[in-house]
């Protein structure tokens, strides 16, 4: 078998990374058998790159390695795509078609992002895993297919178990053997490497001479974060080859380039205080429903100070600060709509006073002693029979009540004697 450094040229892999190396060699240790791989990694960190070792140094070599995207498939056909269909299985059907299981017959499948799978998709690979068994969309024929199964997901796995997204049992048959890759971050060795790779390649691409990097910028490429790991990379270094007229490239030209993001700064996170997000969230609504009823005892206080002094003067004086916490610079009406009223000046429970700026009421209403309801309707009874002279066919059309009722009230309240009306 091929050393490391001869599979690296192979494949056109570059770093010297341990974490790197460790997952090449479990790549090339596997390959010789038929154990299903399930290889994980963050999104551009070249996932890509270990099924086709795995691939290249099988006794599968000969036969076909088809490469599947999983998250690219809309949901509605990746059965029919994985599977096949038979004709007429459904709209559009308009002939029998071999899935990939069916062509990679006695080669390699290579499922990259296979976390977005469906659920009921899930079911079918876990049945090819177990037996080899798989049966066409629209077909009761099962068939049977012999092909090595090598998958990679950026997801956390373990959460989607938990959120129920992706089944248990099937994340135990891809993980036989499991291959990580390490992010760029972790390979601050090797990314000038890589860069000079990248760089190299776009020069010959566009015919021109290679960017080269100053100490500077190679440390300022070294400590960012690159989140999307080698793919960014590849992207920063085509650009700066293609946009870039000088050929030597200093750290304040190339920051330019690296997109500045919060999200990209490690985060130093106390538990205690994200445990206490909760209860600040609930002191803050204490606060604010303490304030709120504050609020309101002061307005209660404003109106009835408005309501019992009546006095200009005083308002301004004691509560004109009160006025303007609770309506800031909002401008009242100019005339109450309560001035419009006509006001009986000959009744005794109402007093006529002057408007009080624009904060004023045209009235003032002196507090009297509330009435039971025995009492007004007592009260209502009389009244009605008083101005019907004692006709009480006349009262009860005034009250809206049969006389029937009203000969009951009347006997109830012993109004028979025109006395005590």
């Amino acid at each position: 078998m091929d050393s490391l450094q001869l599979v690296k040229q192979r494949f056109g892999i570059i770093g010297n990374n341990l974490g790197l190396n460790r997952a090449l060699e479990k790549s090339l240790g596997v390959s010789n058998t038929d154990i299903s791989v399930l290889v994980i990694g963050e999104s551009g960190v070249g996932k890509e790159s270990i099924p086709k070792i795995i691939h290249q140094y099988s006794h599968r070599k000969h036969n076909k390695y088809i490469a599947v995207n999983c998250g690219a498939i809309p949901e509605g056909t990746i059965d029919s795509e994985l599977f096949g269909h038979e004709k007429g299985a459904f709209t559009g059907a308009s002939q029998t078609r071999a899935g990939y299981f069916e062509v990679a017959d006695g080669g390699t499948i290579f499922l990259d992002e296979v976390g977005e799978l469906p659920m009921q998709t899930q079911v079918r690979l876990l049945r090819i895993l177990e037996s080899g068994e798989f049966i066409k969309v629209g077909s009761s024929k099962v068939q049977k297919t012999d092909v090595r199964i090598v998958a990679a997901t950026n997801l956390n796995i373990s959460e989607a178990i938990s959120k129920e997204k992706f089944r248990e049992d099937l994340y135990y048959r891809l993980s036989t053997v499991e291959i990580g890759l390490p992010p760029l971050r972790e390979r601050k060795e090797d990314i000038v490497l890589l860069f000079r790779k990248f760089a190299s390649d776009f020069a010959q691409k566009y015919h021109m001479p290679p960017i080269k990097l100053d100490e500077q910028s190679q440390k300022l490429l070294m400590n960012y974060r690159w989140s999307g790991n080698i793919r960014q990379l590849r992207n920063v270094a085509e650009q700066i080859s293609v946009l870039e007229k000088e050929r030597e490239i200093n750290a304040s030209c190339l920051s330019t380039y690296l997109p500045h993001r919060k999200s990209q700064l490690p985060a130093l996170v106390d538990k205690k205080d994200s445990k206490s997000d909760f209860g600040s969230e609930r002191e803050i609504l204490y606060k604010v429903l303490f304030d709120m009823k504050s609020d309101l005892n002061d307005l209660k206080k404003l109106t009835l100070d408005l309501i019992k002094n009546g006095s200009q003067s005083e308002i301004n004086e004691k509560n004109q600060s009160l006025i303007e916490k609770i309506y800031g610079n909002e401008t009242a009406p100019e005339k109450n709509t309560l001035d419009s009223v006509p006001i009986d000046t000959d009744s005794p429970k109402i007093n006529k006073v002057e408007p009080l700026d624009k904060y004023s009421y045209a009235e003032t209403i002196e507090e009297e002693e509330p009435l039971s309801l025995h009492e007004k309707e007592l009260e209502m009874i009389k009244q009605a029979l008083i101005r019907s002279k004692g006709k009480r066919k006349l009262a009860a059309q005034e009250l809206g009540i049969s006389e029937r009722t009203l000969y009951r009230k009347i006997k109830q309240f012993d109004l028979n004697e025109p006395e005590k009306i």
